[in-house]
């Protein structure tokens, strides 16, 4: 599964039914179960975002209709980015060969 992080702030309308604002999250994790992920946490936050949630879904395209199903209910904006491990980062990382061998590393 792959895994995504959800910058959440809520609407005019989530924010004048705050009192809903745990009902609604743990809605949240049957909706994205229908689309075949899960949510794995999610964080009530102060400063500029009003939630973060990490969620796992199968393919972007599974994400994708996750989040615009939970804008379309109307109470949250999401702001959504896949994240990734340590592991795939370090395979694509060049070591002192391969960044010599590419165009970037001299600034060309």
């Amino acid at each position: 599964m792959t895994t995504y992080v959800s910058l959440i702030n809520w609407t005019d309308k989530g924010i004048k039914e705050y009192r809903d604002t745990v009902a609604r999250a743990d809605a949240s994790s049957g909706l994205a179960a229908r689309f075949g992920g899960r949510m794995v946490s999610i964080w009530w936050t102060i400063g500029p975002y009003d939630l973060v949630a990490v969620s796992e879904f199968p393919d972007e395209e599974s994400a994708t209709a996750f989040a615009l199903a939970l804008g379309a209910a109307g109470n949250v904006r999401t702001t959504t980015m896949r994240a990734f491990e340590a592991t795939p980062c370090r395979r694509s990382s060049p070591g002192p060969d391969r960044a010599r061998a590419t165009p970037f590393a001299a600034g060309q």
